[in-house]
């Protein structure tokens, strides 16, 4: 049997055979499609989901400094004591070090672990609550508590206070962390 396609002729088993291939053709089409759509889906929904628990940990970051915050405000008045972890009296390493162990963050004693340990650095312009601030060749730290304020024990006869971030502490300031990401 003789079949006319387009102008060429073809033998009916040839004629099948391409009738065939065509079919095949949309089938695999339809397949990739479907499959390069479910991947896409698939992939939107991967981001969707590391875009949700990103979101999450910072969450779960903002509360923890939010609590870390309260903690060293509830200090303030406490004297400065050399090496004090409290509760009672703290070095400035002590304060920010108990702070955040009651919201739930273990940090290093000491100011220069404390930097070097916490990886999340922060620059001064990035600065949120419950950032801790370094000053002095890294030998002072303190906590950002917002409103361009932080709190601190500063040394030895003063107490526990709140400061405002003057241009002598943005000159001598080292770095910034945030603790708990």
């Amino acid at each position: 049997m003789t079949v006319t396609a387009g102008g060429a002729i073809l033998h009916a088993p040839t004629a099948q055979a391409a009738t065939t291939s065509d079919a095949a053709i949309t089938s695999a089409t339809t397949v990739q499609t479907i499959t390069t759509s479910s991947k896409s889906a698939k992939t939107a929904k991967a981001v969707k989901t590391a875009r949700s628990a990103k979101a999450r940990k910072v969450a779960r970051q903002q509360a923890k400094a939010h609590r870390a915050v309260a903690v060293a405000k509830n200090q303030i008045g406490d004297p400065y004591r050399y090496g004090g972890t409290g509760p009672g009296s703290f070095d400035c390493s002590g304060l920010v070090q108990y702070a955040w162990k009651k919201a739930g963050v273990r940090l290093p004693r000491v100011a220069s672990s404390q930097f070097a340990r916490t990886r999340t650095k922060v620059s001064w312009k990035k600065l949120k609550p419950g950032d801790l601030m370094f000053f002095s060749g890294l030998g002072h730290v303190g906590m950002y508590v917002g409103k361009g304020k932080m709190i601190h024990s500063p040394r030895t006869g003063e107490r526990v206070r709140i400061d405002k971030l003057s241009g002598w502490r943005k000159s001598s300031f080292v770095g910034a962390v945030r603790p708990g990401m």
